[in-house]
């Protein structure tokens, strides 16, 4: 019994390192660094190759979208 419960919770601590697929990419991911009211954009520094890149938003979404915090943007490939 107690070799079961060994190889149980071996296997149950290998899997929990397992990267999950529901985490997105982090590489379309960035810090905000500005925006900008005229146009509903705002300037990303990408978390993996430090560059900035601006993105235009749909006025909702740039309401929602702070200097300072952090973005993952869907249907970016890293820039």
């Amino acid at each position: 019994m107690k070799k079961v419960m060994v190889v149980l919770m071996m296997a149950l601590t290998f899997m929990s390192c397992e990267k999950d697929a529901n985490q997105p990419n982090q590489c379309n991911c960035g810090l905000i660094v500005s925006d900008n009211a005229s146009d509903y954009s705002i300037t990303v520094r990408n978390s993996c190759t430090d560059n900035l890149k601006t993105f235009t938003l749909l006025e909702g979404d740039w309401m929602n979208a702070h200097p300072g915090e952090d973005i993952c943007l869907e249907g970016q490939s890293q820039w």
